[in-house]
């Protein structure tokens, strides 16, 4: 089998290929009849008593970040920034990771990626059938958190309740959203409204994060005493939202109550030396932080929660 050069690699991710490389089919004729993923497209891990699993429910690479990230630094300021972590300034891997928390009793969703096609082919591949889902956790309503929930006409999880912050739903209730009106809102009835502390599930904590949307929310995981903090889209990238968080952020509704938002919360887990799971972090998603110059340093995970 020939194996791809790093060019080549970064070639193909340059056209814009619309299918992720997970998904992709095998075209060489050698191959077998179910060719394995590039990589396995969820990461399981133990806190406390639950077992919680991160979905790669797709990838989606972009030119020019700077037209997304970072639009109030200069030039200069990001390529620097980018050049001293390792990465270019001019590409960058988008990924978008669910987060299954299975506490014994409820077999929780915490956002449903862009397409029940992504968001199924990952559970699938982690031995979760979309049946199996209990509780639908909703952080927040732009499409790659919402896209997942249906076709526009089935449910992706038949037999699951839903949760979301009243806040959000409130605002997207009244603002003529194509997705949330096909998606959301016909799961009304069977929707949990939550406000800043309320709990969705026993051992899950809601906090209210806003600026990214308004009613933006993250979540506390806890048990058998260890915690971990779901941060959803509070910071988007790992080194210029993480590295510089008054970095102006295209899809961040209210810029400046985003920046305060991640100083408070990724300063707390700093500070509490808590695990979070970022919903854009590198796959899979999960690391620590520690503070540096304005901002913190994204230090993944790697075998802490295997023990």
């Amino acid at each position: 089998m020939t194996k791809l050069t790093r060019r080549a690699t970064l070639m193909a991710a340059a056209t814009g290929l619309a299918t992720p490389a997970f998904l992709a089919p095998a075209t060489a004729q050698t191959a077998p009849a179910e060719t394995p993923p590039d990589r396995a497209p969820y990461r399981r891990l133990k806190l406390g008593d639950f077992t919680l699993t991160t979905l790669l429910a797709g990838t989606r690479p972009m030119a020019d970040p700077q037209t997304i990230f970072g639009l109030n630094a200069t030039p200069e300021d990001f390529a620097a920034l980018s050049a001293a972590a390792f990465i270019p300034a001019d590409a960058s891997l988008n990924g978008f990771t669910p987060t299954l928390v299975e506490t014994g009793s409820e077999v929780v969703l915490f956002d449903t990626g862009l397409s029940p096609e992504g968001i199924t082919t990952a559970l699938t591949a982690a031995g979760v059938a979309p049946e199996a889902v209990t509780l639908v956790v909703l952080t927040h309503m732009h499409g790659d958190h919402i896209g997942g929930l249906s076709d526009g006409a089935t449910p992706t999880f038949p037999n699951a309740r839903y949760a979301t912050g009243k806040v959000e739903y409130d605002f997207w209730a009244g603002a003529g959203n194509a997705g949330f009106d096909a998606k959301v809102r016909p799961l009304a009835d069977q929707t949990t409204f939550l406000n800043d502390g309320d709990s969705p599930a026993d051992g899950m904590t809601a906090i209210l994060a806003p600026g990214h949307t308004p009613g933006h929310m993250a979540f506390r995981i806890d048990s058998a005493g260890e915690s971990l903090i779901l941060t959803a889209d509070t910071a988007n990238h790992y080194v210029w939202s993480l590295e510089r968080p008054d970095w102006d952020v295209k899809y961040d509704m209210d810029k400046a109550q985003a920046a305060a938002t991640r100083r408070a919360l990724f300063g707390m887990i700093a500070a509490e030396r808590l695990p979070f799971i970022g919903y854009h972090m590198p796959f899979p998603g999960v690391g620590f932080l520690e503070p540096k110059g304005d901002g913190f340093r994204f230090v993944p995970a790697t075998y802490q929660f295997d023990l």
